[in-house]
């Protein structure tokens, strides 16, 4: 019972991340998914990602209902997302995990600067 209530928790913590931020739920579920979901390396990046997606699908789905998206100027990331997407998928059985923490970590890092400047 503990167990599914944390779950729960960590799910609404990482829906209001995306909801607020437009994305970055996966950078909550992953340490929570990290330290309560006894996952391999690799079953909790790809869990991780299973997860987020229906949980990005439901912000999109309000921000375009309340008018905040435009179609037109995300037409051409999404396009390029979408082949990053099956590329990364296909390459993600072929690099070593301690290799995908490091990106990401850096990934997370250089997101950070970013944002602070």
């Amino acid at each position: 019972m503990r167990e599914a209530r944390t779950a729960r928790l960590a799910g609404a913590a990482a829906g209001l991340a995306n909801g607020l931020f437009g994305g970055g739920g996966g950078m909550v579920f992953l340490p929570i998914l990290s330290r309560w979901g006894n996952l391999s390396q690799r079953k909790l990046y790809a869990t991780c990602v299973g997860v987020i997606f229906p949980v990005c699908l439901v912000s999109a789905a309000v921000y375009v209902w309340r008018g905040g998206v435009s179609l037109m100027t995300a037409l051409p990331y999404l396009a390029g997302g979408l082949v990053g997407g099956w590329l990364g998928g296909k390459l993600y059985g072929k690099v070593p995990t301690k290799l995908l923490k490091w990106l990401f970590a850096a990934f997370l890092f250089y997101a950070g600067v970013k944002y602070l400047l």
